[in-house]
């Protein structure tokens, strides 16, 4: 399994985000997370990226107990409300975020400009991202996620503020991404 969860509680005070939870999701696989506002889908998301602990129960990601750094390596992660430096441009952030992740420089720059033009940014590579639109940011923050050739691919609202033609090129990029393996957590 690529994600396994095990009676996950997370606990703020007297309220409880998550009770219980327990699920698994192969290897491949499109996972939907559906629930009401509140309902505690960020929150588990979270517990699986090790951005918060559990109060109890456990969690694997890649056969690993969620947390570790080698797992963070092979995850990327879109979340709904990304903030995206805005003084770069869409290449030069792309590289910046590549650098971080450890994506060495020949891929970068092989991967950075195919990722622009599936996604639909080719033409604007010398535009500063706070002259982006919404969904325009949201495309970049796709690839940035696709970035590094995750294993698993965390997604929160991957389409809110994109045109039909952009949710179309996000939607056949999924697909392209779940052909090769990637297991896609939205």
């Amino acid at each position: 399994m690529v994600v396994r969860v095990e009676n996950l509680v997370k606990r703020y005070g007297a309220k409880a985000a998550l009770g219980g939870v327990s699920l698994e999701v192969a290897s491949g696989e499109i996972f939907g997370l559906l629930g009401q506002n509140g309902a505690g889908k960020t929150t588990l998301v979270k517990v699986l990226l090790g951005l918060v602990a559990p109060t109890s129960g456990k969690a694997w990601l890649l056969d690993e107990p969620v947390g570790k750094a080698r797992v963070r390596e092979r995850i990327g992660y879109l979340p709904e409300d990304h903030r995206l430096p805005e003084y770069h441009t869409g290449p030069s952030l792309l590289d910046f975020y590549g650098a971080m992740q450890g994506v060495p420089r020949p891929v970068r720059r092989q991967r950075i400009p195919e990722l622009m033009d599936r996604l639909g940014l080719s033409g604007r590579e010398r535009l500063k991202v706070r002259g982006y639109s919404k969904g325009m940011k949201q495309r970049l923050g796709l690839a940035q996620a696709l970035l590094a050739e995750p294993r698993v691919l965390f997604l929160d609202e991957p389409t809110d503020g994109v045109d039909p033609v952009g949710r179309r090129q996000i939607r056949d990029l999924l697909q392209a991404a779940r052909a090769r393996g990637v297991t896609l957590y939205d």
